[in-house]
C-alpha cells in the first residue's frame, strides 16, 4: 500500500513575535520542520508534501530536495490548507498522513503505529490523540456510546459537555486519501473562525458510515505544537532531556544533563564523558573514551578516541586520536587535526592541516596553514596569511621548531628540520637543516631611560 504524507507549515505563527517563519525557528540547533522530516525517514513514504503560504522560499531552500511543495495563497483553515495538494495526491491510492510542521517532538515510531493501526482496522480515518488534564484550546474527540469516534469539535465551537472531554486532538492524522480529497468537496466555513476545518472530515465520514479509529499516544509531550516562545523552550527541554537519555543508556557518560545540550544529529562513542556546559550541535561524531568539556561547543565536527577538549569552540573540524585540545582554543573552517596532537590556550587554527605528533601549546594564530609531523608552533606565533585583499598559505614541514613571536609571512615554506629564531618575521623560505634570524640586533641605550622620565 503507498503512502504519503502531507506537513502542514502554512501558518502564519504570529505568537512567535518573529521575522523567522514558524517552522524555521531551531530545536535543538535544527529547524522544527527539519526534524518532522526526519521523523517521516524510515517510513517507506512515496510521496512528501510540504504546504506553505506564499513567498517562503526559506522553507523551500531549506527542504529544496527532500519534499514537494504547493502554496496555500489565502489561510483558509486546515482543511483548505491539505486540499491545495489535490493535483499531487488527489488521483494516489493509498494511505496520507497529515502532520504539523510545529509538531517536531512527535516520535518515528508513533507515526509507524499510527500507520499500523490506520491499515490493520481498515479505517478510513485514524487520529493521534493523547489525553491531558487541562484539555482547554484543543479540539476535542467526541465518541459515541460505543466508544466510536465521530467527531472532533473545536474548543471555540464546543458545548460545555464536550469542553470536559479530555482526550484531545493532536492535528495527526492517517486516511484514505481518495476519500479524504472526496471529503474535502463537503467542508464548510460555519464555524467561529470561518475556516474550513481538517477536522471536519472526521465528521463527513462519520455521517457516510465511514469507519474512524483514533491511536491514544500516553505520551503527551511528544505531541506538543509550538506556536510561541514559551512553547518552543519547553520543546528544547524534552527533546534535549530525549536526547541525553538515549545517549546515556548507550554508555555516554553525561555529568549534568539539564546543562548540556547535544543535537539528534550527533553520534557519541561509549565511555565518553560530557560535561556541562557543552553544546553540540549540527552533525557530530565523537569517538570513544572522550572527554568533551566543560563549557565547551561542537558544531559539524568529528573526533577520534582518547580525545580531550576542553573550554572550546570548533567548527566544520576534524581531529584524530590521542589529541589534546584547549582551554580556550577555537577551530574552524575544514581544519583538520591529526593524531596526537596539543593545541593549547588561546589558539585559533583555521583552514589547516595539522599532522601527528606536532604542538602549539599557546597563544597562536595558524590560519590557511600545513603543518607536518612533529612540528613546535611556539607561543605567540601567527602565520600572517592576509595581505589585506588576498589569502596565501604558509607550509610548514616536518620535525621544524618555531621559536616564541614569530611572524611567518605568507605565502612562505619552512623545509624540514628548520628552526626559526624567536622574534623572527620571515618573509622568505627557509631550507631544511637550516637556522633563520629576522630580527635587529639589540641596542642598549644606556641612561636614556632616566634621562627620559625627566
Amino acid at each position: 500500500m503507498n503512502k504519503f504524507a502531507v506537513i502542514l507549515a502554512a501558518g502564519k505563527g504570529t505568537r512567535m513575535k518573529s521575522d523567522k517563519d514558524k517552522v524555521l525557528h531551531p530545536l535543538l540547533g535544527k529547524p522544527m520542520i527539519s526534524h518532522v522530516i526526519d521523523n517521516l525517514e524510515g517510513l517507506n513514504l512515496t510521496k512528501k508534501v510540504v504546504v506553505i503560504s506564499d513567498g517562503r522560499e526559506d522553507i523551500k531552500s531549506l527542504l529544496k530536495n527532500e519534499v514537494d511543495f504547493v502554496v496555500q495563497h489565502e489561510r483558509l483553515g486546515t482543511g483548505h490548507a491539505v486540499k491545495m495538494t489535490r493535483e499531487l495526491l488527489e488521483k494516489e491510492i493509498g494511505t496520507t498522513l497529515v502532520i504539523c510542521g510545529d509538531t517536531p517532538l512527535i516520535k518515528s515510531e508513533t507515526i509507524a503505529k499510527l500507520f499500523e493501526i490506520h491499515q490493520s482496522n481498515q479505517a478510513d480515518i485514524t487520529i493521534l490523540s493523547t489525553t491531558v488534564k487541562e484539555p482547554y484550546g484543543y479540539g476535542r474527540i467526541v465518541r459515541n456510546d460505543n466508544n466510536e469516534v465521530v467527531k472532533i469539535v473545536e474548543e471555540k465551537d464546543a458545548t460545555i459537555e464536550e469542553k470536559l472531554i479530555t482526550e484531545i486532538n493532536t492535528g495527526t492524522y492517517c486516511f484514505n486519501n481518495q476519500l479524504l480529497f472526496q471529503s474535502l468537496l463537503e467542508l464548510k466555513n460555519d464555524n467561529a473562525q470561518n475556516e474550513y476545518y481538517l477536522t471536519d472530515v472526521v465528521k463527513v465520514v462519520s455521517a457516510h458510515g465511514g469507519k474512524i479509529c483514533a491511536y491514544i499516544t500516553f505520551d503527551e509531550e511528544e505531541t506538543l505544537g509550538i506556536n510561541d516562545r514559551v512553547a518552543l523552550e519547553k520543546a528544547n527541554r524534552i527533546l534535549k532531556c530525549r536526547v541525553n537519555e538515549k545517549l546515556m543508556q548507550n554508555g555516554v557518560t553525561i555529568i549534568d544533563r539539564n546543562n548540556t545540550y547535544i543535537s539528534v544529529d550527533t553520534v557519541i562513542g561509549k565511555d565518553t564523558t560530557i560535561y556541562p556546559g557543552t553544546i553540540c550541535m549540527g552533525k557530530n561524531i565523537i569517538g570513544n573514551n572522550c572527554d568533551i568539556g566543560p563549557n565547551t561547543q561542537l558544531e559539524n565536527i568529528t573526533i577520534g578516541n582518547n580525545v580531550n577538549v576542553c573550554q572550546s569552540v570548533i567548527t566544520d573540524c576534524t581531529i584524530g586520536n590521542n589529541t589534546k585540545v584547549g582551554p580556550f582554543a577555537h577551530f574552524r573552517n575544514q581544519s583538520v587535526i591529526g593524531d596526537n596532537v596539543r593545541i593549547g590556550n588561546f589558539v585559533e587554527v583555521k583552514n589547516t592541516k595539522i599532522d601527528k605528533y606536532s604542538k602549539a601549546a599557546h597563544l597562536s594564530y595558524i590560519g590557511d596553514a600545513e603543518i607536518g609531523k612533529n612540528v613546535n608552533v611556539g607561543c605567540g606565533s601567527i602565520t600572517v596569511n592576509y595581505d589585506g585583499k588576498n589569502k596565501y598559505q604558509t607550509i610548514i614541514k616536518d620535525n621544524v621548531f618555531v621559536g616564541c613571536n614569530s611572524n611567518l609571512i605568507a605565502p612562505v615554506t619552512i623545509a624540514e628540520n628548520a628552526y626559526i629564531a624567536a622574534g623572527s618575521t620571515i618573509n622568505r623560505d627557509v631550507p631544511s637543516d637550516s637556522l633563520a634570524i629576522a630580527r635587529s640586533k639589540q641596542e642598549n641605550k644606556v641612561g636614556y631611560a632616566k634621562k627620559y622620565r625627566k
